[in-house]
Parts: C-alpha cells; structure tokens; sequence
C-alpha cells in the first residue's frame, strides 16, 4: 500500500503542464528514431541526452525515457511495413508481421505489435513499482565490498550469459575499463594515462563516448548499406483495432509467458534482442500448429513485442534500485542521472522519492499515451521513411556535434566523439557488442574506487570479500556467473560420459 500512495505522489509530480508537453514531445521523437534504422533508443537518448542539462531532473527523465518507449514501440513499423528492423530486437517482429503485411494484414500485425508493446512495458512497471523499494531498502546495508560484488556481479554476468562471443564481450569490457582509468585518480589525486594532453585531464567523458559509439557509428553504417526503403501503406481504423483486441484474450498464455522472460531477462543482462527470441520460439514451440509461424500468424508478433518491451522497461529496475544499468538504454539514462547529481541506488528512494516515483508515474503514463499516438499516427511516421536518407544524416551528424561540444564547451570532445564513432563502426562490422563497453565506462570508475576502498578498510585482505554472508553470496554467484559456461559445458560432457557407459 505504501508503493501505491507512493505512486499516487508521483503522478501529483507528473500531471503538470510542462511535463505532459515533454512527454508527448518525447514520445514523438522516440517513435521518429525508432522508425528510422540507424538510430533507435538508445541512440536517440544518446544524441539528445545533453539537450536537457538545462531542464530539472525529473523533466530531463521523463522526456528521455518517453524517448525510449516511443522508440520501443516504433521499432515495429519497420519490421512489419518493411522488413527492415528499426530496433535490433524487432529482428523477430518481421517473422511474421510482414508476412501479415503481405497479405494485407498490416493493420491487424501492427495493432498486435503495439498492444503488446503496452502489456509488456505494463508487466514489466508493476515489477518496478512493487519491487524496487524492497531492493533498494535491502541495499541501505551495503558498504563498499557488497558494492563491489554488486558491480562484479554485473561484469561477471555480462561475459557469463552474453549471448555474443566471450572473448567479444572481454575485449569490450576490458577496452571500457582501460579508458574509465584516464585522468586524475579520484583516491590518491594521481594523473594516469593523459600523455601529456591537457584535454584528457577530466578523463573521458561517458556521454560524449556514447553519442560517438550510438549515433555516429550508425550514421557511418547506414551510409554504407544506402538504404532504400520500399513497404507497404497501412492505416489503422477503430474496427480493426477492436477486432484485433477482442482476438488478444485466446492468446493469453503467449502474453503472459513472454512477460515473464521480458522481465527476467531485462532484469539480468539477457536484453531486449534475447528475450525478443526467446519469447517467440517459445511461442512457437508450445503452439499447436508450428508450421504457420514465418508465413503471418498473429502470435509470432505478439511473443517477441511483449517480450522486447518487457525486458527493455524492467532493465530500468536495477538502474534505479542499485545504480546498475540492466541495458545500453539503462547505462546512458543513468549517466544522465549522475550529469544530473543524482546518485542512483538506494539512497535515492529516501532522498529524491519525488523524483523516483515521478519517473515511475511516467513510465505508465508514457506507455498509455505512446499507444494511442502509435495507433493514430502510423501513416505519418511510416511516411518519414521515404525521406531520403542524404537529406536526414546531416542534421543527425549536426545534433552529435553540437550535444557533445555543450556537455564541457570544448571542440576537443567533438573531435574524441568522431573517435568513438569510428570506434563504434569498427566493432560492428566485427561484431563486438557495445553493451559491455557502455556497462564498463558507466561503472568502470564505481567498481574501481569500491574496491580500492574495500582493500583500504581490510589492509589489502580479499577475505574482505567473503567477510559475511550477503557480500560472500554475491562475489560467490558473480564467479559462478563468470564461469558458467565452462561449468555447463563439463557438466554436459560428463552426462554423454554417464549416458555412454551406460
């Protein structure tokens, strides 16, 4: 009950004026970004993030994160109209939303995706709302070394249940850490890596890497594929609205378990694009009819959008709970957070409730607002498409510039942002995640001081790590995490093994 008196602040905090403005002028840039490929969430954060240095923390959020969800739920028109993914985790979405479209299905295959998008974002809010006071009360006893364990735990994850290559993800990470080490060292004052340049003496600056690594990069791509689109129209009419929402109760159970994965996998480090998969071979593996996935079935677009959305929202909840981004999305929003000084954790939940439960109220409201807008508009934004893209990529590459020069007022950060952007398109063409990366400049410079004060406060023990039952559980499970491939992979060879000489 408190949660929800508690929400019900909130939403006293949100119903104003100005932030119903921003909320609407977020979720129309959201779902802009998530229509165009080569952008999308967590691009269109990236690139417009320092836009709102100007603005109170709880506008700034709640204009981001509306961002996010219109680009969650515009990711969709892509891959139904077009066969193009907006959003990598709209890959699954174009199973069967074009074939839908194809024949002449378009507006029932987006109605299912954008309701869907809402259920999942819905299930994953209730998780946030309920949960994450009780997390963050039971972090208040965290020090130092259950701090470190924390962030271990988040590294070791990361490399452990990654779905990309493991020695991908380590280069990543690693890459990640080596540059949070640039600049002056917050606990002995030390300069390290600045080879002389005195532009490095603040260090890297984490939102000038990530509009390079985001926004950048993906221009650099787009250029090189010179995308031409060609889709189908599709207008979306209150009857077929109402005819595809009276057929959603029969696929109850699809909705009900991709939430559930959506969820999990948004909390731990599966992602939006894992659970986006997982949710539809699910789908179709407990359907009764397999073979009319891939040729336009409904299902096929409701699994992987409840599940998409779901694990996007949820990998909200460690970010404000610990301080831990559960998503690329989660880690530019919490740098945001700290620009902003606010401290995400459990501290916030006593010291910023306005500010928490005011950016939980937004995420409801968002969604609700997000799915009519979605609904009414899908004709305008799928028109966006056939602007040339020669025409967009420059005031894309302009809006780069100009937020990474405004975060310090120096050319030299314009300059390290087209570094990163060569960087960004460098590792993936070769197929190394940006994830890792982001996780580790976002916490790269946290993990470290904890730990160094962690070996102060003990005298340089590692025992310190395993001093008492919570932080020995943690440091515990984040090794597990980090070898459980090797684990999986010895246990199954010893079951052959068995299964053999029996």
């Amino acid at each position: 009950m408190e949660a929800l008196g508690l929400l019900l602040q909130g939403f006293q905090v949100l119903l104003t004026v100005d932030k119903l403005l921003l909320m609407m002028l977020g979720l129309t840039l959201g779902v802009f970004v998530g229509v165009l490929p080569g952008l999308g969430g967590p691009n269109g954060v990236a690139i417009l993030l320092p836009l709102t240095f100007s603005m109170d923390p709880t506008s700034a959020i709640v204009m981001l994160s509306c961002i996010y969800w219109g680009a969650l739920f515009g990711g969709a028109i892509t891959s139904i109209l077009f066969n193009i993914p907006g959003e990598a985790w709209s890959v699954a979405t174009t199973f069967d939303g074009y074939p839908m479209a194809q024949k002449g299905q378009a507006a029932e295959a987006l109605t299912a995706a954008f309701t869907s998008s809402f259920v999942g974002s819905l299930a994953a809010v209730l998780l946030i709302t309920f949960v994450a006071p009780s997390v963050a009360g039971f972090a208040l006893r965290f020090g130092p070394p259950e701090f470190f364990a924390v962030y271990l735990l988040t590294f070791c994850s990361f490399v452990g249940l990654g779905r990309e290559a493991r020695h991908k993800i380590v280069i990543s990470m690693t890459l990640g850490l080596l540059l949070t080490g640039i600049g002056m060292d917050t606990v002995s004052g030390q300069l390290r890596m600045t080879f002389g340049f005195t532009d490095l003496l603040r260090g890297i600056n984490f939102l000038v890497a990530v509009i390079g690594l985001f926004g950048i990069s993906e221009i650099l791509l787009t250029m090189e594929e010179r995308l031409a689109l060609r889709g189908h129209a599709a207008r979306i009419s209150l009857k077929v609205v109402f005819r595809t929402w009276a057929s959603l109760p029969r696929y109850w159970a699809t909705l009900a378990r991709s939430a559930v994965i959506g969820c999990w996998l948004g909390v731990t480090p599966g992602g939006a694009i894992a659970a986006s998969f997982m949710g539809y071979n699910l789908a179709k593996r407990f359907a009764r009819d397999k073979t009319g996935f891939g040729k336009g079935r409904i299902d096929g677009v409701l699994a992987p959008e409840t599940a998409a959305h779901a694990a996007g929202t949820a990998a909200l909840l460690p970010m404000l709970a610990l301080g831990i981004p559960g998503s690329g999305t989660a880690a530019i929003l919490l740098g945001g957070l700290m620009v902003w000084g606010l401290n995400p954790g459990p501290l916030m939940f006593v010291e910023h409730k306005e500010f928490v439960w005011g950016t939980i109220a937004s995420m409801y409201l968002g969604n609700v607002v997000g799915l009519v807008l979605v609904l009414s508009t899908v004709p305008l934004f799928a028109a966006v498409l056939r602007v040339p893209f020669a025409a967009i990529a420059p005031m894309i590459i302009v809006s780069c510039a100009i937020g990474a020069y405004a975060i310090q007022n120096a050319m030299f950060d314009v300059w390290l942002m087209l570094g990163f952007g060569v960087l960004g398109y460098v590792f993936k063409k070769l197929d190394i995640p940006l994830a890792p990366l982001t996780l580790a400049l976002v916490l790269g410079n946290r993990a470290e001081d904890a730990f160094r004060l962690s070996m102060i406060g003990s005298g340089g023990d590692l025992r310190v790590f395993w001093s008492n039952g919570l932080v020995g559980t943690l440091t515990t499970l984040a090794l597990l995490l980090l070898f459980w491939p090797a684990i999986t992979g010895l246990v199954s060879r010893a079951g052959r093994l068995v299964r053999a000489d029996a």
